[in-house]
């Protein structure tokens, strides 16, 4: 059989990637656990706080790009922690400068310390600006089908609304949003931030999701590693029956051998 992913790649930016889980690199016990994460979840892309996380801005300090090196991983810088447009703006130009030149980064602005909700406006401006010096914007947003459009129509490669708050575990609280904002898409709708569990991915990409960040549900499992490993056979499923076309919902069965027709 062919290989599924193989012919029905993300492209985000003009790459193309075999795999739809995209995955974070904080709150893991240490580099050799992130390390063997990131591999069990078949990770290609690998989110990364530019203000958390050192990848070569603090000389001696272990680095994390020693255990996911640039030339296996897409390093997908992100501006966790900013809550004004202009930090943001400011972390993506290090990691420019810091990764020598790469303009990919994921674009979060933040409006809120308890729930991490992203302050729209701010994202707003911050992504104008962004698109205008060059960068390749992934953006973290609400789930505003409106707000969403504005995004793209900016000029950002992903949009990624969230499922439900950041490290909340809750799953897709919001299914209808997100059918909404998928459906009015040209560019990869990515889900970041909410999932929990396998199911909550899965249920992410038949819904149509182009695929899915995540971050606390892996490294905040009992078992991280093992965890990965069930992400990523999620999505994956989750991908091929969306592809698929599931049966559709009626309020009786139709058994699965008629018996119109049955003798006697």
């Amino acid at each position: 059989m062919t290989d599924f992913a193989s012919t029905d790649p993300l492209v985000i930016a003009g790459t193309s990637y075999s795999s739809r889980l995209l995955t974070g690199t904080g709150k893991f016990a240490d580099l050799e656990q992130t390390r063997l994460a990131t591999e069990a979840a078949g990770a290609q892309i690998v989110t990364v706080a530019i203000r958390r996380t050192n990848i070569g801005q603090n000389p001696g300090e272990p680095n994390l790009l020693d255990a996911l090196p640039p030339d296996r991983y897409t390093i997908l810088p992100n501006t966790a922690g900013c809550y004004t447009a202009d930090d943001a703006v400011r972390t993506c130009r290090l990691a420019r400068e810091l990764l020598d030149g790469h303009t990919l980064v994921k674009l979060e602005v933040l409006g809120d310390q308890r729930t991490l909700y992203p302050d729209v406006v701010a994202t707003l401006a911050a992504a104008e600006t962004l698109v205008r010096d060059g960068f390749h914007v992934m953006v973290y947003t609400s789930d505003d089908p409106i707000l969403a459009k504005r995004l793209e129509e900016i000029g950002c490669v992903a949009v990624m609304p969230l499922a439900a708050p950041i490290g909340s575990g809750l799953g897709i609280q919001n299914r209808y949003n997100l059918i909404e904002i998928i459906e009015n898409a040209k560019v990869p709708i990515i889900v970041d931030a909410g999932v929990g569990t396998a199911s909550d991915a899965s249920i992410a990409m038949e819904l149509g999701c182009d695929g899915v960040l995540m971050n606390t549900a892996i490294a905040g499992a009992k078992d991280p590693v093992l965890m990965a490993h069930a992400m990523k056979l999620a999505v994956e499923a989750g991908r091929a029956a969306f592809k698929a076309g599931r049966i559709p919902r009626k309020r009786f069965a139709s058994a699965s051998s008629p018996v119109d027709g049955l003798i006697g």
